[in-house]
């Protein structure tokens, strides 16, 4: 009974006088004056000795009730009145740094704004709910949205419950707690409802995350409120890289100072009537804070923005930081600019700085970007091969994706096409935009739907052995679950390259989707069951059954093979499992379990000789991100380099993103050495290429040469020079949205990464020396910038932060096959590379006076060779002692 009763109290009035008032009852007759104080401050997250960016507006603000309904005392229309204006920075500034020195509250907001925003304004408030918001249409949008702001602050419920309300934030959900008088809101952010949307990156680990919260305390005296101090908090920052973050904060505070007598209830059956009878020109505009269009003065145009940037974007500069920082803040402008301005800086560009320009447009991702990039591009003439690619490879990076983009490349796919390479390159990448829009909902669009019946019946169509590669890479980088049983009929096929293709997809699939008959399909091939296959196949099988969360039984059978198998992949066997114990991937406790049987683990088995081998390790390790790479070669009998697979992921908050992965291939290369072929690989072409996944999106492999006679020509004709896989600038992060603040100010996010890449690759093959050397080269300049903006037409405060980097890493192998066992040595270095932190911010008048403090700091990361197993390195000594 005693819990009843204190259970009933606490969710009792606030106020014996306000007992039964569902929120704040204004007394008749009477002027209630407060003080009012908005504020709003941004900086970086963790704050700075320097004080935050920002200004506060403080005002003098009556309030009085103009007419309430008879029948109903929580039924009321209220005028609120600003007056005596001031405006000042948030934080304690010099006279040398104060923007504000000198200034008026009219000098600042214009004679006319400042008279829209102490003109009187009515809120009709119900319940403690707000009804209605009365202002005047002509008025400036932020000049209502501060009214509005203010207004909210009247809305209150005097019990502890929960409610959906609307306010100057949207429609929110909001949780009130009642206790001795005071009353705390509580507003749910993430479930406000505003007109205004933005976007943000579709991978969680190059994302940008949000905190945010909202609370309001209210002192109520008399069934009035007293005070409410109302704060706002939002916080942002990069997921890979937390200290690059920032945050506004936005304050209330609304103090009674007195009351008087104020003027008699206005009579009036119902509040239209009292309203117009007040002034015909009042008109109900909604609580919920509209639109403001940001006015840029003195801002260049994206022409001449692009005359200052374009040398920073020749191909001498895309490994320095200048390029992807020139790249973002290019496609700032591009996203305001018109179609007609982006086709004058694509006519005009370079040669040399043209293909920069084409993926900044395509990155833009704006109607007119799309436009532009479509009327520039002839995809009829092969020789416009390049800028076709790189706007290509721009859409299936694309962090926002919509229905049109997959559309024009659709429409592209049916029409003619000048070069095979690009007709190949618009269904793969088709392939990744139609994962990305499944990833936002977008699974049922007709344009997602046309084309996953697309590339799902021409894989199961197509004869000509490129265009069955084409649509199989396509189907890789979608995704769908409804593609596996695909893949899982391409996993026996007879054409080695489309076992590989399939095999390595299904790698990428969530475990869940693995069913029993995948399983057993893919043990098929690894087992060679029903007919023989290549090693590179077999050793993928092996990489789908151990990363497919495999059974006691599957584990032991592959055990069971080690010993039967040929010699390089029983090395290349040992090795991985290996791997995957020592690196405690998911599979290392069952392969733990199996090995306790002396049967399937004995010196026998475990002893086997070889070149092959695999190997995984830590790249970097941070509280932010958790960075891997692995290391997998695989070779033939005769010492020939079959298989080489570099990957390096990303992890962030459980997410994983698949950073890179360079492939690089080799088959039939026998006849060069007199060798004899391995198992099941006699009548294989001469080949080798090289394919690259990056960023989760699969790209159109290369191929160095094909057959025995290009194989001889490429030979004579090599120069050392690697083959270029992919080249440009990539938008890897792209977070935009408008904060709406609930003092009615409005907060502009913007956060980019920038990335200047250029991957090449490439093999040489000595007779002389009996010699191979295989090379996979990564050059790269990273910027990410954040930007959080409070504008208020005649008032700017923000803060940057951006962080940058440049580096390379290098992937080599080389070969001596004169002898058994060959000599093989793995080396994966990284160079010293710079790191830099930035930290601006400013605030800044319409009459173009500005205040700046900027800081950064840098240092040095050294390079280093990156840990491989010891056989390796013992096997580097002897390469390295040999060439000598």
């Amino acid at each position: 009974m005693l819990t009843l009763v204190l259970l009933l109290c606490a969710a009792c009035s606030v106020s014996a006088s306000a007992k039964g008032a569902a929120g704040p009852r204004l007394n008749n007759n009477q002027l209630y004056k407060f003080s009012y104080t908005t504020e709003v401050l941004v900086d970086r997250t963790r704050g700075s000795k320097e004080g935050s960016a920002g200004y506060k507006i403080s005002s003098d603000v009556d309030v009085n009730l103009v007419w309430r309904d008879p029948s109903s005392k929580d039924d009321q229309l209220i005028q609120l009145a600003i007056s005596n204006v001031r405006i000042a920075p948030a934080s304690h500034r010099s006279e040398k740094k104060n923007v504000l020195h000198g200034s008026t509250a009219e000098s600042v907001l214009g004679k006319s704004k400042l008279a829209a925003l102490t003109k009187p304004f009515l809120l009709h408030l119900k319940n403690g709910k707000a009804k209605a918001f009365y202002s005047y249409r002509a008025e400036p949008a932020i000049i209502k949205n501060l009214k509005r702001g203010l207004a909210s602050l009247l809305q209150v419920q005097l019990n502890t419950g929960k409610a959906i309300e609307n306010d100057v934030s949207g429609r929110c959900a909001i949780e009130y707690r009642a206790v001795k008088g005071q009353v705390t809101r509580t507003k749910n952010l993430e479930t406000c409802k505003t007109a205004e949307t933005g976007f943000t990156t579709h991978s969680q680990v190059l994302g940008v995350s949000r905190k945010s919260s909202s609370v309001t305390t209210f002192t109520l005296e008399d069934g009035f409120i007293r005070s409410a101090v109302a704060e706002e908090t939002h916080s942002l920052a990069v997921n890979t890289r937390r200290s690059a973050g920032a945050k506004v904060l936005s304050r209330q505070i609304f103090t009674l100072v007195g009351t008087e007598a104020g003027p008699l209830e206005a009579a009036g059956k119902d509040v239209a009537g009292v309203v117009k009878s007040i002034d015909a020109k009042l008109a109900a505009v909604g609580i919920i804070a509209e639109k403001v269009k940001s006015k840029c003065k003195g801002c260049p145009s994206l022409f001449e923005h692009w005359q200052t940037q374009q040398k920073l974007l020749e191909p001498a500069s895309l490994s320095k930081a200048t390029a992807p920082r020139s790249f973002l803040a290019l496609i700032q402008s591009i996203r305001k600019a018109s179609k007609d301005e982006i086709l004058k800086v694509l006519k005009s560009a370079s040669k040399t700085s043209l293909p920069q320009a084409v993926d900044a447009v395509t990155s833009s991702q704006t109607v007119a970007s799309l436009d532009a990039m479509l009327e520039f591009l002839n995809f009829t003439d092969a020789k416009g091969f390049v800028l076709q690619e790189r706007f290509l490879y721009a859409c299936g990076f694309a962090s926002h994706p919509n229905e049109r983009m997959l559309q024009v490349l659709l429409d592209i796919s049916k029409g003619k096409i000048g070069s095979s390479d690009i007709k190949e390159s618009v269904v793969i990448i088709m392939g990744a935009l139609v994962h990305r829009l499944c990833q936002k909902g977008g699974c049922n669009l007709p344009t997602v739907v046309q084309v996953k019946k697309l590339i799902i019946d021409g894989a199961g169509s197509a004869q000509v052995e490129s265009e069955v590669q084409m649509y199989l890479l396509a189907l890789k980088n979608s995704l769908l679950p409804e593609a596996i049983p695909v893949f899982t009929k391409y996993a026996e096929s007879e054409v080695g390259a489309y076992s590989t293709i399939a095999l390595t997809a299904l790698q990428r699939y969530d475990v869940h989707l693995m069913t029993d008959e995948v399983k057993r399909t893919v043990g098929r091939v690894y087992h060679q069951n029903q007919r023989v296959y290549e090693k590179n196949v077999r050793a993928a099988a092996a990489d789908v059954i151990l990363g497919s969360n495999p059974s006691y039984m599957e584990v032991k059978n592959l055990l069971l093979s080690v010993g039967n198998l040929p010699h390089e992949m029983n090395k290349y066997m040992l090795s991985k499992i290996q791997d995957i114990i020592r690196f405690q991937m998911p599979a290392s406790k069952i392969l733990q379990q199996a090995m306790k049987d002396m049967v399937s683990h004995n010196y026998d088995r475990f002893a086997k000789v070889g070149s092959s081998s695999a190997f995984s390790g830590f790249m970097a390790r941070s509280a932010d991100v958790t960075s891997t790479y692995s290391l997998d070669i695989l070779y033939s009998g005769s010492g020939i380099m079959r298989r080489s697979n570099m990957n390096i992921y990303g992890a962030s908050k459980g997410a994983m993103l698949h950073g890179l992965q360079v492939a690089i291939e080799a088959q039939g290369l026998e006849s060069l050495i007199a060798a004899t072929p391995d198992e099941g690989e006699k009548d294989l072409e001469s080949f080798a290429g090289m394919s690259a996944l990056l960023f989760d999106v699969q790209l159109r492999p290369v191929t160095f040469f094909k057959g025995y006679s290009d194989l001889m020509s490429k030979m004579f004709s090599m120069s050392g020079e690697p083959m270029n896989v992919v080249k440009g600038l990539i938008l890897l992060t792209d977070h935009s949205e408008v904060i709406q603040l609930q003092s009615g100010l409005k907060a502009s996010a913007e956060f980019q990464g920038g990335l200047a890449i250029d991957i090449s690759g490439g093999m040489e093959i000595s007779l002389w020396y009996r010699e191979s050397k295989t090379s996979v080269n990564n050059r790269g300049a990273l910027v990410v910038t954040g930007n959080i903006t409070v504008d208020m037409d005649f008032m700017r405060a923000g803060v940057e932060v951006s962080f940058e980097t440049e580096a390379s890493l290098d992937f080599i192998t080389t070969v001596q096959f004169s002898d058994y066992p060959f000599l093989v040595c793995m080396q994966m270095d990284k160079s010293t590379f710079p790191v830099s932190e930035y930290l601006t911010k400013y605030e800044r008048v319409s009459s173009g006076k500005s205040v700046m403090s900027h800081k950064g700091k840098k240092q040095l990361v050294p390079g280093s060779e990156f840990p491989l197993h010891q056989e390796n390195s013992n096997m580097c000594r002897k390469v390295f002692d040999s060439s000598w």
